[in-house]
Parts: structure tokens; sequence; C-alpha cells
């Protein structure tokens, strides 16, 4: 780890020498890559110089033990301890900083909901599920979109996909990918039976145009009359729009915008998406046995969650995590949860680095 951290302070300074150089203060796009490389090594650079100066404090202190004075022996024995003390907290902080970012961290997401087992019931919890999620959103004040929903006609929802923007949006909803269940009695249900039923939540990190090359010839664009709630238009045109992509086979469409160009281009947001989750997934698997720890492979199919209403319950079952605030959860308020998986996950990121 020390040979690492000498490395990022010698390439931290010539960066900060290659800032004030004429040349490439004159080319700004070249000034603002080196300058973001340099601002992200500043954390790392300032611990590690905090941990140096406190090796140096340790060394004068045990220095100061050889003294004849015994005032000064007994204030370098204060000063030792708290120095030793301090070191551990310093050398922790600086492996949390030395931790692989995530690229898609800062990325923009497209949130997808689908109802699952369950029939009228799994599309009532998706539809739930997708107003938790929103209004979790709108408590960060982040900016949605909806792209897509088809509805069940009784309450609930087939499926929804949805384009939140916000700092740092992608980075605190990542966790939340996989398969959600729900356990109550529904109304229709007369002999007061719990029944079970699933909804799935997929969350994408939103890309740039320049990362996925979709050639033409790949798509299949079909149109068709929009269906639902909308306004006036809604059925009088063939607005809605549905593309194929053909090497893959995956199939998006979109239909809540108000023109057939708006629906085209919100649902090829989604399809660049999808392929380029697609292609991280394939990444990934090359490294499966790395990243899957104690906590099973984070595969969509899993069981990541259970929602249990007459116990007014939310329990994960990565970590494991129980909470008992059912109706606030169900409301927006799921940082705490996300907060416990942010850190378990980083835990175990951080036993990986000390295993190599």
């Amino acid at each position: 780890m020390f040979d690492k951290l000498e490395f990022i302070e010698e390439k931290y300074e010539e960066l900060g020498l290659k800032l004030s150089e004429p040349e490439v203060i004159s080319d700004q796009n070249a000034w603002q890559k080196l300058m973001r490389e340099h601002s992200e090594m500043t954390p790392i650079v300032t611990k590690y110089k905090e941990l140096k100066a406190v090796k140096q404090g340790i060394q004068e202190a045990k220095e100061m033990l050889r003294e004849s004075d015994e005032e000064m022996r007994e204030l370098a024995k204060v000063e030792l301890i708290e120095l030793e003390d301090s070191i551990e907290t310093i050398e922790f902080d600086l492996k949390k900083l030395l931790l692989p970012k995530d690229p898609n961290d800062s990325r923009d997401v497209i949130l997808e909901v689908r109802a699952g087992a369950g029939g009228d019931e799994a599309g009532l919890f998706a539809a739930e599920l997708l107003r938790m999620y929103l209004r979790y959103a709108e408590r960060k004040r982040w900016k949605i979109e909806v792209l897509n929903t088809n509805e069940t006609g009784v309450g609930g929802i087939k499926e929804a996909s949805v384009l939140i923007q916000g700092a740092g949006a992608y980075s605190k909803m990542k966790y939340e990918s996989g398969t959600h269940r729900v356990q109550r009695i529904p109304q229709t249900e007369s002999g007061g039976r719990i029944h079970t039923s699933t909804a799935t939540v997929a969350v994408l990190p939103e890309v740039d145009d320049v990362e996925i090359d979709i050639k033409q010839n790949d798509l299949r664009i079909d149109v068709f009359r929009s269906s639902g709630n909308g306004g006036q238009s809604v059925n009088t045109t063939d607005s809605a729009v549905r593309i194929t992509h053909l090497p893959s086979g995956l199939v998006v469409s979109c239909q809540d915008g108000k023109s057939q160009l708006t629906n085209k281009d919100k649902a090829m947001q989604v399809l660049k998406a999808r392929l380029y989750e697609m292609e991280l997934n394939k990444q990934n698997d090359e490294i499966a046995e790395q990243r899957r720890s104690q906590v099973g492979t984070g595969d969509r199919s899993a069981k990541i969650r259970t929602y249990n209403f007459p116990q007014a319950r939310i329990t994960d079952h990565r970590i494991p995590i129980t909470l008992y605030k059912l109706e606030h959860f169900m409301d927006g308020e799921i940082d705490e949860m996300i907060d416990e998986l942010s850190t378990f996950f980083q835990a175990e990121a951080l036993k990986t680095l000390e295993a190599q």
C-alpha cells in the first residue's frame, strides 16, 4: 500500500506542475482533465501526508523518551500514546480512499420497475415501489422524467421506466437492483391469507452517445398508438415508439412523450443504457468470483429484499438488516437502508483489497 501511496504523491506533484504550464492552461480541455485528476488525488495525498507527519511525531516522541528530564519524558509518553492511537484510524481512512472508484457513480439513472409473480397484486406492488423511489428522488431534489409506463388498469403497473438526474444518483441507487418480494393480505382476499408477490427493479447508469455505438441497420423501429392516460392526443396518432435491437433481441417501448420524435429519443436512451449494462455484466462475469464475497451473485433473479406488511418490516437479505418502519420506507425514507448497504459493500471491498 505504501509503495502505491508514494507513487500517487509523486504523480500528484507532477500534475501540480503541469497545471501551471502555459501550454496546458491555453488548452482548456487538457487543463480540465488534469485538474479533475489532480482533485481526485487530493484527499489521498492529504491523508498520506497526515500519516507521514504522525509517524514523524512518533519518532520524535521516542527520541524524547531518552531525555534526562523526567517531565519531558512524561510528556513524550502521553504524546506517543495519542499518536499511535491515531495511526490505525488514518490507515483505515487511506484504505477507503484507495478503493477503486465505480466509474458510473456520478452518472444519472434510468430506473426500471416491472411486476413479477403474483398477478394484479404484483402490479400494485410494482406501482408502490415506483412511487417509493420517486418520493426518494424528490427528497434528494433530483430531476425526474417518466420515460414509459404500462398500467394494469387496477391501479398497478406492468412496467415503468424513469430517468432520474441528480448528483450521486447511481451511487445511491445501484444496490436496489434485484427482485423485491412483498408479503401481505390483498384487498380481494376474503379468507385473510397472506399472499406473496414480487417485482423486479433495474438501476441502469445513463450513458453518453460516444460510449455505445448502435448501427442503424441493427434497429427495427415500429410506431403505434399510445394507450392509457395522457391527454387528448392519446389514441389519435401513432406517437408511441417501439425499438428492437436485432443483435441482442432487446425491445424498448416509449409512449409517455407528446410526439413520436420525443418517444424515439427516450426509447434510444433506455436502449443505450441496457446495452451498456449488458457489456458491464459481461466484464463482471469474468471477475465474478472476486465480487461475490458473502452476498451471492447479485443477479437480478436473486431475491434481495422482503416487505412484510403484517409485521411492518423490511428485510434486506444481503446484509442482512431488518427495519420496522414500513410506512415511512414506502414513502421514500430509504436512506438508512441505502447507507447500510453502501457501508457493507465498501467493507467487503476493503477485505478484498487487504487480501491482495
